[in-house]
């Protein structure tokens, strides 16, 4: 059956190496951190056990995800030189690297450039609001330094993911200006390759627990922010995190696109599990969509990598075995 081009949903065929659950932060709802200095950080041994077991395994991002260290830790250069070396590792091996680790100083981000094919990070939510509820104890959620994130990106030319978390104690009218924003800065540089959408799911790990988000509101914030961001910026939804087949579908019918990496375990939300390409593609199918691999980088950013990187990305899309 030929599926048109808008009935074709993407995901990521992923893996998560985590340098460390170690985190400063302390939000709420995080099912994912561990108290500094209670969390080893991952071997580079380990690391090359892990991708060699992977080769073979039909992976293509490697999303490196981890703990924040504080930047004034004196373990702040050993920390991030240990991601620099994960991501480099990853490539010598022929996958695809993508790092979400916090904020970063420009010049972090200058330097992990050269190793990543593309870099995210939340915004969550940019009402400050939340810097006296589920946020009081994370420093590095101020919303000044995580768009700060985002325009640093454009200027540097690293396609990006940011992203909102829905219900953690925002209200509606914050969902569209946190869009506007990114939209805005998108419009200044053209960096944003994709917008999660993240449900809020209460996991076993959280200090406080609250209500998850309800899912029946999904659709319209998706078709909202089909409104507000541009054409060109894809909407993420993470299928594990809506677990319903007709909510899934109806999410699609919105405007969702993509859904994002899909790996054998979502380290940020450990009690969700993802689930696998054919039981997605059976939801899928029936209802006319196509489910497509893809990089973790789209086409249109190719050239702004480094020239290495570039040659990386063009044998994965000489072997046509992916979508984008």
């Amino acid at each position: 059956m030929l599926v048109a081009d808008h009935r074709q949903v993407t995901y990521s065929p992923a893996y998560t190496l985590v340098p460390t659950y170690e985190c400063f932060n302390r939000c709420t709802y995080c099912n994912f951190r561990n108290d500094p200095g209670k969390s080893p950080w991952l071997k580079l041994a380990d690391t090359q056990s892990q991708l060699r077991e992977l080769k073979s395994k039909g992976i293509c991002e490697i999303l490196i995800l981890s703990g924040e260290v504080h930047p004034d830790s004196p373990r702040r250069k050993s920390w991030f030189q240990r991601i620099y070396d994960i991501c480099e590792l990853a490539l010598s091996w022929g996958f695809l690297p993508h790092t979400n680790v916090g904020p970063l100083s420009f010049l972090e981000m200058q330097e992990l450039r050269q190793v990543n094919v593309s870099m995210g990070l939340m915004l969550e939510q940019l009402t400050p609001r939340l810097l006296q509820t589920v946020h009081r104890h994370a420093p590095s959620k101020l919303p000044e330094v995580r768009l700060q994130q985002l325009e640093w990106a454009g200027q540097l030319q690293i396609p990006f993911t940011t992203g909102l978390l829905l219900g953690i104690g925002e209200r509606q009218q914050d969902w569209w200006e946190t869009l506007e924003a990114i939209a805005r800065l998108h419009c200044c540089y053209g960096q944003v390759q994709e917008v999660i959408l993240q449900p809020y799911s209460p996991g076993t790990k959280q200090t406080e627990q609250a209500p998850a988000f309800e899912l029946q509101q999904l659709p319209e914030v998706i078709a909202k922010a089909r409104q507000i961001l541009p054409a060109e910026i894809a909407l993420q939804i993470p299928p594990n995190l809506v677990p319903d087949a007709d909510w899934l579908l109806s999410c699609l019918e919105a405007g969702a696109r993509d859904l994002g990496g899909i790996s054998p375990k979502d380290e940020v939300n450990p009690d969700y599990p993802h689930p696998h390409t054919q039981k997605l593609r059976a939801i899928l199918d029936p209802a006319g969509w196509q489910l497509l691999p893809r990089l973790p980088i789209y086409p249109q950013y190719d050239g702004w990598l480094p020239n290495k990187l570039q040659a990386v990305v063009k044998q994965w899309r000489a072997a046509k075995l992916l979508h984008l």
